[in-house]
């Protein structure tokens, strides 16, 4: 059985050694949709999740407001999963993934990633979805590194519904890559489908936005 690190950051970001580094956003460019939602309903069930959503009408007219999206998932977050341990919640990550990887990976997607492995590069998924949640994903991929959104745990190795850190999505995906890989980045290609990708995109020598368009 693994330590408690292992399953708070099960893939640690490690140096590329010279290999190209290639970062891959998860949700809408790995997957066909947000794989987040799709776990929470998954685990709940929709007659569950319509309910837990219904207390979420409050936060989700508030972001309107605000615009802040980390805000808006940390209400998930403590909707859906507060009071589950860390623990739960990664073997309900691995189950998932296990049923629901065929239904959401797309295989345009999953070719291009074989490609850039075959050549030897660094892999990286860089993703605003908890690391719990796509670690079990990266793991199967053969990922090298996953950088994701982190939650706030208890004492008790509780989920609590808070973000440790920020979102992983615009600016900080470019912080988090550098802090993991040292700084000027160099970055050899970087796909991604949202303007949460932009800054990433920005970075790479070559950039796709949107260009994988395959559905399982």
């Amino acid at each position: 059985m693994g330590s408690a690190d292992d399953v708070r950051h099960p893939i640690i970001a490690r140096p590329p050694d010279r290999r190209p580094l290639v970062a891959f956003d998860f949700d809408g460019t790995l997957t066909v949709r947000d794989s987040f939602i799709a776990f929470l309903v998954w685990r709940t069930g929709i007659v569950g999740a319509a309910f837990k959503s219904l207390a979420l009408i409050p936060a989700a007219l508030a972001y309107f407001g605000h615009r802040d999206r980390g805000r808006l998932k940390s209400e998930m977050t403590r909707a859906f999963l507060g009071g589950v341990s860390l623990e739960t919640a990664h073997k309900d990550a691995r189950r998932f993934a296990r049923d629901r990887a065929p239904r959401l990976l797309r295989p345009d997607a999953l070719a291009a990633w074989n490609e850039w492995r075959d050549l030897g590069a660094h892999l990286v998924i860089v993703t605003a979805s908890p690391e719990f949640l796509v670690s079990p994903f990266a793991e199967a991929l053969g990922a090298g590194s996953l950088i994701g959104t982190r939650l706030t745990i208890d004492s008790h190795g509780r989920i609590t519904g808070g973000l440790d850190g920020l979102n992983c999505r615009g600016p900080e995906k470019v912080a988090r890559l550098t802090a993991a890989f040292g700084s000027p980045l160099d970055l050899a290609a970087a796909y991604g489908d949202t303007s949460g990708d932009t800054d990433m995109l920005a970075m790479a020598r070559e950039a796709g936005f949107r260009v994988f368009r395959g559905r399982p």
